[in-house]
């Protein structure tokens, strides 16, 4: 048996393309955090460049212009902000990138201080920099790159135990540890089409239409418009899918409330899968308050990761929990709505309701 599956490197990360200018001065204006290191500003009447969150007095626009990197800017004459340091932010994203290939390359999880070796900082430094970048630890980013791994060789033919060692766990106990926390189920379960796991189901009415919610005995597994038990079932084909008991009737009519009252603060249980990045990315959609929305790029920033915009689109796109994780309040860069699991109207009516609020 093949305990370890070789790995290509991961390539170096690419920085985003800059913004266009009009953008820049936007994201000065409003100090956004989400865009520093992804440009500089520089300022002619003073000579330094800046980060865009930096809390200085801002110039008048006529006086700023705007470049890729520190480096462009040092080119030009400037020199760096000694209030905002942007040169670090530059660093620091570029250290948590290379980090984050590192730990998706490695065949078994690193320590973090390979990792902080591998990025050129101090372990603890840097473990506080990543959380920071990532909302994750090096840890847990690590963890959820190896369930995911253990996902998709279980969904390869071959034994539960030739799975688990090609993901890179070193024991199947850590692998069925994860997976109770992760998955929801054992890696058999999850291999069988949920068999051994229960279910229970039910659908409730909204006023956008009626809704399916499930769970296991840890938490909701499924929020959905338009589903039934088919849909359920065609998901875990060998569950056991149970009707509804007191505890879920509950849950069901605080989620349906959600619809009509999304600014409701709801703290319900959840059991949902998903890799480390998009259980980040579900993170930093539940913290889009109601009436509002942020695009698929400011997702993808908000969690350390700004050139992974297509994969914050995807993460999105996964999302069990309707309502309950708002993948609807995420747009594209444009402002137009973009795709949606439940349909496009069912995504306008929701920001509808909501900005009515």
């Amino acid at each position: 048996m093949n305990q370890m599956t070789r790995r290509k490197p991961a390539p170096t990360p690419v920085a985003d393309a800059m913004p266009d200018d009009d953008a820049c001065w936007d994201a000065f204006l409003a100090r956004d955090r989400a865009m520093d290191g992804r440009f500089v500003g520089c300022v002619a009447t003073t000579g330094i460049y800046c980060k865009p969150s930096c809390a200085a007095r801002h110039p008048k626009r006529e006086n700023m212009a705007f470049l890729p990197d520190p480096a462009a800017a040092q080119a030009a004459g400037y020199r760096a902000c000694l209030r905002c340091h942007p040169d670090a932010v530059g660093r620091d994203r570029l250290a948590v990138a290379a980090a984050i290939a590192f730990i998706e390359a490695a065949e078994e999880t690193p320590r973090l201080e390979a990792i902080a070796a591998h990025a050129g900082y101090a372990p603890h430094h840097f473990h506080r920099l990543f959380k920071r970048e990532t909302g994750l630890t090096p840890a847990a980013y690590a963890r959820g790159v190896r369930v995911g791994r253990l996902k998709a060789t279980l969904a390869q033919p071959g034994s539960v135990t030739a799975a688990i060692y090609d993901a890179g766990y070193s024991a199947p106990s850590r692998a069925y540890a994860d997976a109770r926390q992760h998955l929801g189920m054992t890696p058999s379960a999850w291999k069988d089409g949920g068999r051994g796991a229960t279910i229970r189901w039910r659908v409730v009415d909204s006023s956008l239409g009626p809704m399916l919610v499930a769970a296991t005995d840890k938490g909701l597994c499924r929020i959905s418009f338009g589903e039934g038990e088919a849909e359920l079932r065609a998901r875990f084909p060998h569950a056991a899918l149970l009707p509804s008991d007191d505890a879920l009737d509950a849950m069901a009519q605080r989620v349906s409330a959600l619809v009509d009252d999304p600014g409701t603060h709801v703290d319900l249980p959840i059991d949902v899968r998903g890799t480390a990045f998009q259980q980040a990315v579900w993170a930093a959609l539940r913290a889009i308050p109601p009436g509002e929305t942020r695009s698929y790029g400011e997702i993808a920033a908000a969690v350390g990761r700004p050139g992974a915009v297509r994969a914050a689109g995807t993460a999105c796109g996964v999302n069990n929990l309707a309502v309950l994780i708002p993948c609807h309040r995420v747009v594209r860069g444009d402002g137009t709505l973009g795709g949606y699991a439940w349909g496009v109207e069912k995504k306008r009516a929701l920001l509808a309701q909501e900005k009515g609020k």
